[in-house]
């Protein structure tokens, strides 16, 4: 059920509705909008229904919300969701926002050497992977704390903002004093005891979608944080298993902007997994924003040939910075700004 405030309603009067809500073993979520705000109620139908909302004061409409993904519905909240990392502004339409990194972290002489050569290009968040999931159990899991010390190196050094995966329930607390964005990768999109930590870990979430998974479940996948009450949350499309064995994944361009219909959460690209080539992520990453995406996460590093993960499908830091220009030029044009 959604409850439409009006625009005038008093904090006395939003406090008085959603006591009311509590009182019946419901859970309210406020979201808060340019004009007015919004009170989603989460729990059985037949219970809110005894709930004459209508006369309540403050209350402009209520509706019920026929999808499964509540939280996450533009219908409940239309306007678009701005997360502020650190004063970097992801979602709204005035940014394109770009996270670069290499795909797992290698050493601290290594991260600093590659964000020294993409920082001309004026981004502010790093990307790169303590803790890695792999198919295979023999290929190179990732440093561990040992990666996270070398981010909080980083940080401080050039004052920007990181990116990490995390990938258990215990860590969620420990990559959290390191990462400013925690990020569920595709092979744990379906961890839903993870999703809910990190729903009640507050910092801002990034999860990308699964290989095999379809844009309702993805949607399900962010509700779960989202009902935890973290509304900080970033979808992004990295490709879909297919039958095409040319590239690694098919990156589903057409995802981003069904995604943006249903839901007021922003939304970014992978295009260095969705291709899985080093010379696709140009061309994959013009596609992100023409097609309205909020920001793309593309790897990078300074010798790809000694990368100990995906080397193959990362861009040297002249072939980014050369990029990075290009995409500047387009989303002038288009009215959005670069960071």
């Amino acid at each position: 059920m959604i409850i439409v405030l009006k625009p005038e309603a008093t904090k006395k009067e939003k406090k008085h509705i959603i006591d009311r809500i509590k009182e019946l073993k419901l859970t309210p979520r406020v979201l808060h909008g340019t004009e007015r705000d919004v009170i989603a109620v989460i729990g059985s139908e037949s219970i809110i229904s005894q709930l004459p909302l209508e006369v309540f004061p403050g209350v402009e409409s209520a509706m019920p919300v026929l999808k499964p993904y509540k939280l996450v519905s533009r219908k409940v909240k239309p306007d678009s969701t701005v997360i502020d990392v650190n004063g970097i502004k992801i979602g709204g339409g005035k940014t394109f926002n770009i996270i670069a990194g290499p795909c797992s972290i290698e050493g601290l002489g290594m991260m600093r050497n590659i964000w020294k050569s993409i920082q001309q290009t004026g981004i502010g968040i790093m990307r790169g992977g303590a803790f890695k999931p792999r198919t295979s159990p023999y290929s190179f899991q990732g440093m561990g704390k040992k990666g996270l010390e070398i981010f909080k190196k980083i940080k401080k050094e050039f004052k920007i903002s990181v990116i990490t995966e995390v990938m258990d329930t215990k860590d969620v607390e420990l990559v959290a004093k390191y990462s400013d964005i925690l990020q569920i990768g595709a092979r744990n999109i379906q961890n839903f005891s993870l999703l809910k930590e990190v729903g009640k870990c507050k910092k801002p979430v990034m999860l990308k979608r699964g290989m095999a998974m379809t844009i309702k479940e993805f949607l399900m996948a962010a509700e779960y944080v989202l009902s935890q009450g973290n509304f900080n949350v970033i979808l992004c499309e990295r490709g879909i298993r297919t039958f095409e064995p040319l590239t690694r994944f098919t990156l589903d361009i057409s995802a981003v902007p069904i995604i943006k219909k249903e839901t007021h959460l922003p939304v970014f690209i992978d295009p260095s997994h969705g291709g899985g080539r080093w010379d696709l992520v140009e061309p994959l990453s013009k596609a992100a924003l023409a097609v309205e995406a909020d920001g793309i996460i593309v790897e990078v590093h300074d010798n790809p040939e000694n990368a100990v993960s995906d080397g193959e499908q990362s861009l040297r830091p002249y072939k980014f910075n050369e990029m990075v220009e290009k995409l500047r030029k387009t989303a002038e044009f288009m009215g959005k700004e670069i960071c």
